[in-house]
């Protein structure tokens, strides 16, 4: 027999979680039939198979979360191995949380219920190792098993993180221990645009420029190695808002590509997204980000970076205020501008160099 296990999916990716099965034990499958489909934090993507041969065994059902390097699929002899690649355990589905409060009892400690507030707990669906007894020498009484059912009953009942928003949780977690970040705000007077003016391409074509006077916000860095790699190319990652939570598309090559091109490239990266079937090489590599949030509601924001970045940048609402225009008051559209930048590798006055840049070429008159 040879194992089949989830390979590396890119982008740092760890782990997925099984949405279908294509193929069934004692099927004959050949090279490059999709096996299964798995969804990550950025899409849907189906796994092919490695080899020709019979599946003698399926590990893992719809939900199950599978971590990279674990068995996937067992072929009868005969089938080529997929070379390389680490056989372990999987990973089940996460159990959602039994019913109940957190408790301070020591672990291995058992509570201390009488049978009928035992009988109790059982039948409104209360976990009794999560009640914190209130009774003498730490008994649970009915009280105790009445509140933690009402606690739960208007709280409603808990459920695993999945997908988009388990990764989400996963790596903001992770951005918020490592990153130091720093936020400069400012406005961008766009009064003087044409009707119709396409912002988020302006956006990003300012954002290309602004790269290139200040290429420090352009960049990676390894906390590991405490190593900076500045980037000649911008490479623009693109939050789109779905249904699940947040995808980051990227857009590349962004200061040199002309305005049709990049509103084709990113109604195409966008529609994809959507649907959860953009390609994974679609979502790697981004140099810069851009979350174009105002289109949804907000002025300014502390965004959230996503290592190995070092910068992402914030578009608020465009509104019309009073600001002071060639030496006089008057009603501006005026758009709202965060920097959010990774103080460890980035100076404020980068950042700041970068911000009036930003802010120069959005006000330009095109």
């Amino acid at each position: 027999m040879r194992q089949f296990t989830l390979p590396d999916l890119g982008e740092g990716l760890e782990e997925a979680e099984i949405v279908s099965w294509y193929v069934s034990e004692g099927d004959h499958v050949v090279t490059d039939q999709p096996l299964l489909s798995v969804e990550t934090d950025k899409a849907v993507v189906e796994i092919p198979s490695p080899s020709s041969g019979r599946v003698a065994h399926l590990f893992g059902t719809k939900g199950d979360i599978v971590k990279v390097g674990m068995p996937l699929v067992e072929f009868a002899e005969g089938a080529e191995p997929n070379t390389g690649t680490v056989v372990g355990e999987l990973s089940g589905g996460e159990a959602a949380p039994a019913a109940g409060i957190p408790s301070a009892r020591p672990p291995g400690q058992a509570p201390r219920v009488f049978p009928a507030v035992r009988a109790l707990a059982s039948k409104l669906g209360v976990a009794l190792e999560l009640v914190d007894g209130t009774g003498p020498g730490g008994t649970v009484t009915r009280a105790d098993v009445e509140r933690a059912a009402k606690s739960v009953s208007q709280t409603g009942p808990g459920e695993p993180l999945r997908g988009m928003r388990r990764a989400m949780a996963q790596r903001m977690a992770s951005s918020h221990a490592e990153i130091a970040p720093a936020t400069v705000t400012d406005e961008a007077d766009t009064d003087d645009w044409r009707q119709g003016e396409d912002v988020t391409i302006r956006l990003a074509r300012a954002i290309g420029a602004a790269c290139k006077a200040e290429p420090a916000l352009n960049a990676w860095y390894d906390s590991a190695t405490r190593e900076r790699r500045l980037i000649a190319r911008v490479d623009l990652g693109i939050a789109v808002d779905t249904e699940g939570g947040l995808i980051v598309p990227v857009l590349r090559n962004v200061a040199e590509r002309a305005v049709p091109d990049l509103r084709a490239g990113l109604d195409r990266l966008r529609a994809d997204a959507i649907a959860r079937s953009i390609p994974p090489e679609e979502l790697r590599g981004a140099t810069i980000t851009l979350s174009n949030f105002g289109m949804i509601g907000g002025r300014f924001a502390n965004l959230v970076i996503v290592p190995p970045q070092t910068a992402i940048v914030g578009a608020g609402r465009i509104a019309q205020r009073v600001v002071a225009h060639r030496g006089q008051p008057a009603v501006r559209r005026m758009l709202p501008l965060s920097l959010t930048f990774d103080h460890r590798v980035v100076t404020g006055g980068e950042a700041a160099r970068f911000l009036v840049a930003l802010k120069s070429d959005l006000e330009r008159i095109s």
